[in-house]
C-alpha cells in the first residue's frame, strides 16, 4: 500500500513509518525536519522513504502529497498545540475530501478521554478534573464526524517505550468505550466519583508507541470494522 505519513518524526510517526517500511509499504513522510528523519530511523529506512519537507498547514502542499496514497496516518501536533492542531487536523482532512487521486482511508490521533466510561453515556473529557486542552481532541473528533471519508481515530491512553513485558502481551481493543472492564454499578457514580475511579485506573490504559503504530497498519482496508470509530487499546489484566 501507498500510506503517507503526516509528522513522521513524532514519537508514534516513526514508529509507524518504520514498521511500514518493513511490512513493505511505500511510505511517504511529511515532516518539517528531514535530517531529524534520517537521525532517527538511519539510512536504511530513509532512503525507502518519500520524504516531504513542507508546511502541513499549507493546502497546497497536503493536496499534492495525497495523490495516489491509499491511506493516511495523521500523527502531527497535541491537544496542549490548542487552536493549532484544530486547523492541522482540519486542512489534511479537506485536503483528503479533495484529492480525486486519495483512496480515503485515514487514521487520526486522539485520546483515551474521547471513550465513553462503560455502562455510562458519560465521554471521559466531560468529567470534571479533566484538562481543558483534551477538548481539542473533541474538536477534532467532530470535523471527522463530518466527513465522508472512511476514517477511525485511535484513543490510547500513556503511550510509552516497547519493554520485554509489552512485547509479550496481545491488545485489548474496544470501540467507542474504554476497553478496560468495570462493573454495571458504574452508572450509579457521580461524576465527580467516575473521575476519581478513571484516574485510579489510568495507568491500566499504558501501552506501546509500536503497538499502537502496528494495530493502525494492521487495519487499513477500507470499510473495516473500525471505520468511523473511536478506537481504545490497553493490555488485558491478568
Amino acid at each position: 500500500m501507498k500510506i503517507a505519513v503526516f509528522g513522521a518524526t513524532g514519537n508514534i510517526g516513526r514508529r509507524v513509518l518504520a514498521a511500514g517500511v518493513e511490512r513493505g509499504h511505500e511510505m511517504t513522510a511529511f515532516v518539517r525536519n528531514p535530517e531529524k528523519l534520517l537521525e532517527q530511523q538511519g539510512e536504511r529506512i530513509a532512503s525507502q522513504t518519500n520524504v516531504i519537507a513542507e508546511e502541513m498547514l499549507d493546502p497546497q502542499s497536503v493536496y499534492r502529497a495525497l495523490a495516489h496514497q491509499d491511506a493516511a496516518i495523521l500523527a502531527a501536533g497535541t491537544a496542549g498545540d490548542g487552536d493549532a492542531f484544530v486547523r492541522l487536523v482540519d486542512n489534511i482532512v479537506t485536503q483528503c475530501e479533495r484529492q480525486t487521486l486519495f483512496a480515503g482511508r485515514v487514521w487520526a490521533m486522539g485520546g483515551a478521554g474521547l471513550l465513553t466510561v462503560p455502562h455510562t453515556s458519560i465521554l471521559g473529557n466531560d468529567l470534571p478534573g479533566m484538562p481543558p486542552v483534551y477538548k481539542n481532541h473533541d474538536r477534532n473528533l467532530d470535523r471527522l464526524r463530518r466527513t465522508e471519508l472512511d476514517w477511525s481515530i485511535m484513543c490510547p491512553g500513556t503511550m510509552v517505550d516497547a519493554s520485554p513485558e509489552t512485547s509479550l502481551r496481545q491488545l485489548a481493543v474496544s470501540t467507542e468505550s474504554l476497553p478496560l472492564p468495570f462493573p454495571e454499578s458504574t452508572r450509579e457514580l457521580s461524576p465527580e466519583e467516575l473521575t476519581g475511579l478513571i484516574f485510579s485506573r489510568f495507568s491500566e490504559l499504558n501501552v506501546a508507541y509500536e503497538d499502537v503504530a502496528a494495530f493502525m497498519l494492521d487495519h487499513l482496508e477500507r470499510s473495516g470494522p473500525y471505520k468511523g470509530k473511536r478506537v481504545g487499546v490497553a493490555y488485558p489484566s491478568a
